[in-house]
């Protein structure tokens, strides 16, 4: 809690499931705010690292070579830098040759509907451990709805939601923003 009001400080943080520098950001914040005492109270907000992703995905490794210029032995070196960290904050990096980088429109709109349930960080985070931790495919409908039942969420809701798109153009309006 904010030391001198006793109120959390409202941190709104604009991010992809997908990007592994905002699972540090965030963990990192979130040990400054518990080692200070100081209480946050944070709210995500949707944005899509590749939202013109083709259907199927594409091999990570390849997909930051092609986007970033990586080279195997930087892409090595990365991964390993990035688990480290993650590993001293308390999240698992489980990065192999064959991850997908998928586009994330479905899971931000998981997020958005859990939100209106109070849940939107737990889904955030629980989204983030499924693709980096487990190595999930975020696009997939049947993937997203047991990720919304292991936080405590209604599976066929959430695969209701899904299939019916009703929160499609409320989180692209929220994207654009």
């Amino acid at each position: 809690m904010n030391m001198e009001t006793g109120t959390p400080i409202r941190v709104d943080i604009v991010s992809d499931v997908v990007c592994p520098w905002c699972v540090i950001g965030y963990h990192q914040l979130a040990k400054a705010a518990h080692e200070t005492g100081i209480g946050i109270d944070v709210h995500w907000h949707p944005f899509e690292l590749n939202p013109a992703m083709a259907e199927e995905g594409e091999n990570l490794r390849e997909h930051l070579a092609a986007k970033y210029g990586t080279t195997l032995e930087g892409s090595i070196k990365a991964r390993a830098r990035l688990s480290e960290m993650g590993a001293a904050l308390g999240f698992e990096f489980n990065y192999a040759d064959d991850m997908r980088m998928v586009n994330t429109f479905r899971a931000h709109q998981l997020i958005d509907w859990a939100e209106d349930q109070g849940r939107g960080h737990e889904m955030k985070q629980a989204l983030f451990a499924a693709f980096f931790t487990r190595r999930e495919n975020l696009k997939d409908p049947a993937v997203l709805g047991a990720v919304a039942e292991i936080i405590g969420l209604d599976r066929a809701a959430a695969s209701d939601v899904l299939e019916s798109e009703e929160r499609a153009e409320l989180v692209r309006q929220k994207e654009s923003f």
